[in-house]
């Protein structure tokens, strides 16, 4: 129940408002948001890069209402690539396409990634389209392959939550499309999702084995031991490098584990969100850790 009325109220915006103005929940952001300029982003990077770690930044973003606010998106992300050139950081980019005006026009918010591809390809780096809700996942899909039919250098994302996912990993996979694989943050009816956390990382499971043994390059995003403990046991067992594939971890969340595998030789990138519409984000974030709310509530009313 508290993770659904957190997952409801991540879509509140008079409450977001209220909730960003507040400085003790701002400072708690900062646990899982970098900051709120992408100075702060590189600096996170920066030390990320310097602990053995490849990074994704993310300006966090989404559902945005008008062309303009798109506009300002797409330009963003052209500064964010042009940045991690000129800082020589060992980071990729992760985006929303609601950020870039799918509400509004999906051919608009076409022309609008292609530029940004188009971008990371010239410095030889790679745009990562993040997964939204369900409502979103077929356009999102549509929109990948067209995109990356013109140019390679862009990815999606796929949720093992969902039932339809094996048959979009087998879809993406028929193009070569790169992958990371997560579980799922946002909340879903029961008729597109597992219901069960035991069906969600059944599924997961399932998913990785079939991306690590397709011969691409993709990402298992993961802080769940159990998951993470499955993938160095098939990638074993089919001989797969640990450089044919990645571990992805949030920004904030269980650094032991990710100093962990980069002792042991596996690559990290950890995603990096930044940027001042962080509340969705972070309402996400404490729906997976409920126990986080507590602190806050405390806080908030403290006297």
């Amino acid at each position: 129940m508290v993770r659904s009325t957190l997952l409801k109220l991540s879509e509140n915006k008079k409450f977001g408002s209220w909730i960003t103005s507040n400085g003790i929940t701002r400072r708690m952001a900062r646990r899982f948001v970098a900051g709120e300029t992408l100075e702060e982003a590189v600096a996170a990077a920066r030390g990320c890069n310097d602990a053995g770690m490849m990074a994704s930044l993310d300006y966090l973003g989404e559902n945005v209402a008008s062309i303009s606010d798109a506009q300002r998106s797409r330009n963003e992300y052209l500064a964010i690539f042009e940045t991690i050139a000129q800082e020589s950081l060992q980071a990729n980019v992760s985006c929303k396409l609601t950020q870039l005006g799918l509400d509004i026009n999906c051919e608009f918010c076409t022309g609008l990634v292609l530029s940004i591809v188009e971008r990371a390809a010239s410095f030889d780096n790679f745009l990562r389209v993040d997964m939204e809700g369900s409502a979103y996942t077929q356009r999102t899909i549509d929109l990948v392959k067209r995109v990356r039919a013109r140019n390679p250098a862009v990815g999606t994302v796929i949720q093992s939550y969902l039932y339809r996912s094996e048959k979009d990993v087998g879809e993406l996979l028929a193009c070569g499309c790169r992958i990371r694989l997560c579980k799922g943050a946002y909340k879903e009816p029961e008729d597109v999702a597992f219901p069960r956390k035991a069906d969600v990382d059944a599924n997961y499971v399932r998913l990785m084995q079939i991306l690590l043994s397709s011969g691409f390059y993709h990402a298992i995003a993961t802080h769940d031991p159990k998951m993470i403990a499955a993938t160095i046991r098939h990638a074993a067992a089919k001989g797969i490098s640990k450089d044919d594939f990645e571990f992805q971890m949030l920004y904030g969340v269980r650094t032991d584990l990710q100093r962990r595998l980069v002792k042991d030789g596996y690559r990290v990138r950890i995603y990096i969100p930044f940027g001042n519409d962080w509340f969705p984000y972070f309402m996400r974030r404490l729906a997976e850790r409920p126990a986080n709310v507590g602190f806050i509530l405390r806080n908030l009313f403290r006297r």
